[in-house]
């Protein structure tokens, strides 16, 4: 039995994998989020661990004394900043947290091997960023920095004492050297900070200290090793067998991503694509990210008042149209691919006296998408092919917003076994590795296919049709998003 915590953004999520490869259990729990001012996110490092406790907890303590390793993923770019006595020293600052625009200017300007070396422009979502902000503006809190972690590497500081980190998550931070995999003192200098600062890197699959004694029993376990993972995207691309050159995953969770897997290092930094190392050795990966995608169906069932995403999916499919006149820009915590502004906002357009409910979740359903296919666009620009793209998370479960993706990026889409369990599952795979080395074709084969959506051409034309206005929209209004005040 082997055991995957996933600390996301909103919850934590534990999974019970058996010798077979089978998902055997979940359990998840919410952690909160701060925003105390505008453009701000926070949460506190001791809610991913008491989150985490409860996760574990909620899973069948008798599958869990037979756990025999452990694997991390978690949410990427937090800033979790410890003293001495490897107490956090403030909130984190999480990867959807705009308030470093100066600061990421400054530093693109400053230091040309954030896009050389590190492969990636520099964006507020990032890690680096955000303790250039912090020097400039807590600097009483920046003089005590002794560590800086990411938000899984804390708490597998609370499960094993040990300051450690992998390729994949570290690789988001901007202080690496991507393409030769370790840590990259200019880039670490031009936030004020030193590699003695930085956790030791590991590959995903390798162990990074074992379950201290008093996780273990108040999990029911032994004292079992923790591989080190790999951040979210990473995990959940291994989960579903997107681990060779081509394999291409569409994740749908709070954010939106298209990862492509690649055998070499590969960077289209001016379309604010991600180029970052894979959770396995000598692989690397391309990504791009949309801020919002999930979050705006949240968004949607608050403003439309309606129960919950299911329902309001439903309601679309049911009483909507396929590329009716309201248009949605999905940008309801700015953007990062390909437009990085985080000033970006959401924008309902095309409205009159008929729409309601089913045309506004309409237009939401298909304004993401539109934005997905924008990430796409930047990825492919960098020249690689994309061989198959599989689905995974919460929007994973629903077949009619896979109609829509699949028209708007014009690819069919693959459906896995065990997708909607996401990072955890890939998570869980890793450490399924650790101990008993199976080959790579056997450990990270991709799930069995459970449906696939080929894109309908009739789809394919109006949405073509309506993502040029999509287009346009966004170009009307860019100057507008500034973060100025109207006045």
């Amino acid at each position: 039995m082997y055991l995957g915590i996933d600390i996301g953004t909103s919850s934590v999520k534990a999974l019970l994998l058996d010798d077979a490869g089978n998902v055997v259990g979940t359990s998840s729990a919410e952690i909160p989020i701060s925003r105390p001012r505008p453009l701000w996110s926070e949460q506190k490092p001791a809610d991913w661990w008491t989150a985490t406790n409860m996760a574990v907890a909620g899973l069948d303590v008798n599958k869990r004394h037979k756990v025999r390793a452990v694997g991390l993923s978690g949410q990427m770019h937090g800033a979790t900043l410890l003293d001495k006595s490897l107490t956090p020293l403030r909130p984190a600052i999480l990867w959807n947290d705009g308030r470093s625009i100066v600061e990421s200017a400054d530093l693109q300007a400053r230091e040309p091997d954030f896009v050389t070396e590190g492969g990636n422009i520099v964006m507020p979502g990032f890690t680096a960023p955000k303790l250039e902000w912090v020097r400039r503006h807590e600097p009483d809190v920046f003089a005590r920095i002794h560590k800086v972690l990411l938000p899984k590497d804390y708490v597998r500081l609370r499960m094993t004492g040990e300051i450690a980190s992998d390729m994949s998550d570290s690789a988001g931070t901007l202080w690496m050297d991507v393409a030769k995999r370790r840590w990259h003192a200019p880039l670490l200098a031009a936030c004020g900070l030193s590699e003695d600062q930085m956790p030791k890197l590991y590959e995903g699959p390798e162990e990074t200290g074992m379950l201290r004694q008093e996780a273990a029993e108040a999990w029911g376990m032994e004292r079992v090793p923790v591989v080190a993972g790999g951040g979210d995207n990473a995990a959940g691309a291994v989960g579903v067998g997107v681990v060779d050159e081509g394999d291409a995953l569409l994740s749908l969770g709070t954010s939106g991503v298209i990862f492509v897997a690649g055998n070499k290092f590969r960077s289209n930094p001016g379309s604010a694509a991600h180029a970052f190392c894979h959770a396995l050795p000598d692989r690397w990966h391309l990504m791009s990210v949309m801020l919002s995608a999930a979050s705006c169906l949240d968004w949607a069932c608050r403003a439309t008042g309606t129960k919950n995403a299911e329902t309001l999916i439903e309601k679309a499919e049911q009483d909507g149209t396929i590329a009716g006149q309201e248009v949605f820009l999905p940008y309801l915590s700015g953007e990062r691919t390909p437009h990085n502004n985080p000033y970006a906002s959401g924008v309902l357009f095309g409205l009159t006296h008929d729409s309601g409910t089913a045309q506004i979740a309409q237009a939401v359903l298909e304004g993401v998408a539109f934005g997905m296919a924008d990430g796409l666009d930047a990825l492919l620009a960098c020249g690689i092919d994309i061989k198959s793209i599989s689905v995974i998370g919460g929007g994973s479960q629903s077949a009619y917003w896979g109609r829509i993706l699949a028209a708007v990026l014009k690819r069919p889409l693959f459906y896995r076994d065990g997708a909607s369990s996401g990072p955890a599952l890939g998570a869980a795979r890793l450490a399924r590795y650790s101990p008993t080395p199976l080959p790579y074709e056997d450990a990270f084969a991709a799930p069995a296919t459970t449906n696939v959506i080929e894109p309908h051409d009739a789809d394919v034309d109006r949405l073509e049709t309506k993502r040029r206005k999509f287009t346009r929209l966004y170009g009307a209004l860019s100057d507008e998003f500034t973060g100025a005040s109207n006045g």
